[in-house]
């Protein structure tokens, strides 16, 4: 069982192709897992009746000779997908009962390429957060432990139901969404591969919407090559979503050929920042080499306005989130408070979302209203809009000068322990996003490949950002940074 959940997709599908294995015993061994790996919380609505109906459907495609590359191929789909006839909550409270009558874009797609949906998996309420400690669920659990020590560690978020699943082997590949690194953060903490695609190569339609000018809908897997494959199928242009390029998709796997030679990487001095670990430095600077020694030219940059980064995400994305949640209200669909005699409408939503929301998202609801209320506008989101052009314009000069891809950290650290983080100041947590947010605040392609381990045998990743459209590029870099690191290892199963 665990030869075949620890199986690549790119090996699956080549399997199932030579009727080697079937989709259904693929199925079944991932069920299995995923019912012995309760205690990591990282699948919380399993679906194994479709799984296992899908996984029949996918085997009469592959025996007819029509399959597509992620025919009969077991994956898990983060809670923020909706999905037809399954239960999308966001990880919240107030969409409790929600079960959609329609599929997103991507899932459906996904389908039709004849994958088989396990499951609905854990994440921070409305993907506001970066340990998955938001969770209405509870908690998802990190399989890595850090040398002998018991504690549970985070797997990172807001996917981190995703990067535990796919980093356990309960699943070959994962759905993810990324609006300020909550796939390329995860994968670095779990020793996965997370690509966070350009702003809109894949449709944001029926994905429950956290800040819609910064998600994006990306693959999480073991591989690169095994992202390159999920990307074929979940991109192309929507006419549902206004935001998707109307762009054709390459083949990004045959992208992959590893050879770099003759292209430019750039390393920004910005991102060395104060009170670095030596481990994520000295990380940074074995991957120049791999890079250089691959054929690569490397290059410092500089990227003047990184410093902004955190701050202009964290008063765009509130404001975004404080319009976008104003649609729950406990009128419609999801819950409702209970009511006294003689409440109003006014009484209701407060009550509902009183109840319904958590702490976090109560937090950035709050702020995103202040910075966008009439005193504060001007002062506030416009002028954090105004940076965010610059910060995007930084890029577009590195690109200009030449840059084929840049190397930075994925993180600032290797995974912490659940509850060592949260504490009064809530900005500690956000300090996390400090690598990541500036990708999503230009709509960049980036990616974090695992690329080595902590003192404690945890793995740490390293992120290359693109150019705009190319993921055929930055995949291929980042298979030739993947080979050179030659990353192996895999969590010794405690759960």
């Amino acid at each position: 069982m665990t030869e075949l959940t620890g199986m690549t997709i790119a090996a699956a599908r080549d399997a199932l192709r030579k009727g080697e294995v079937t989709s259904a015993e693929l199925t079944e061994a991932c069920l299995t897992a995923i019912d012995g790996a309760d205690a990591l919380g990282a699948v919380v609505h399993k679906t194994p009746e479709i799984a296992r109906e899908r996984a029949a459907a996918a085997d009469a495609r592959l025996k007819a000779g029509d399959a597509p590359d992620l025919c009969g191929i077991p994956l898990g789909i983060k809670d923020l997908f909706c999905t037809e006839g399954v239960p999308a909550q966001a990880a919240s409270r107030i969409l409790e009962g929600f079960t959609p009558p329609y599929e997103s874009t991507v899932t459906r797609q996904l389908r039709e390429a004849g994958a088989v949906m396990l499951g609905k998996l854990n994440m921070d309420e409305f993907a506001m957060g970066s340990s998955n400690e938001t969770s209405v669920y509870g908690d998802a659990v990190n399989p890595w432990r850090r040398g002998n020590d018991d504690a549970k560690l985070t797997p990172g978020g807001s996917s981190g139901g995703s990067a535990a699943a796919v980093a356990a082997d309960l699943c070959l590949g994962a759905t993810g969404t990324d609006t300020g690194g909550s796939i390329r953060q995860p994968a670095a903490f779990t020793g996965i591969t997370g690509l966070k695609p350009t702003y809109g190569r894949c449709s944001r339609w029926g994905i429950i919407a956290f800040a819609s000018s910064l998600d994006q809908a990306g693959p999480m897997a073991k591989d690169v090559r095994d992202c390159a494959i999920m990307l074929n199928a979940m991109a192309g242009h929507d006419p549902m979503d206004s935001t998707s390029a109307e762009l054709a998709v390459p083949d990004f796997e045959a992208a992959l050929t590893g050879d770099i030679k003759g292209k430019t990487i750039g390393i920004p001095r910005e991102y060395r920042m104060d009170g670095m670990p030596e481990e994520i430095e000295a990380l940074w600077a074995e991957g120049r080499k791999m890079l250089e020694d691959a054929g690569a030219k490397v290059v410092d940059i500089s990227l003047p306005h990184t410093k902004y980064a955190l701050p202009t995400y964290y008063v765009i994305a509130p404001a975004e989130a404080s319009s976008n949640l104003a649609r729950y209200d406990g009128v419609r669909y999801g819950r409702r408070a209970q009511l006294a005699q003689g409440d109003g409408v006014v009484e209701m939503y407060e009550k509902t979302r009183a109840e319904g929301f958590g702490a976090e998202v109560q937090r950035r609801v709050m702020v995103g209203t202040y910075v966008l209320s009439a005193g504060f506008y001007d002062a506030y989101y416009n002028r954090a809009r105004k940076v965010r052009t610059l910060i995007k314009k930084d890029f577009e000069d590195a690109f200009a000068d030449g840059v084929d891809a840049i190397l930075t950290p994925a993180t600032p650290s290797a995974a912490f322990g659940l509850g060592e983080m949260q504490s009064a100041d809530p900005v500690q947590m956000y300090l996390n996003d400090v690598f990541t947010v500036t990708v999503n605040l230009a709509g960049l392609p980036g990616i974090s490949v695992p690329a080595g381990q902590d003192r404690n045998g945890l793995p740490l990743g390293l992120q290359l950002i693109g150019r705009p459209w190319e993921e055929g590029d930055l995949l291929n870099t980042a298979y030739a940074l993947e080979r050179a690191a030659g990353f192996v290892s895999k969590p010794e199963k405690w759960w």
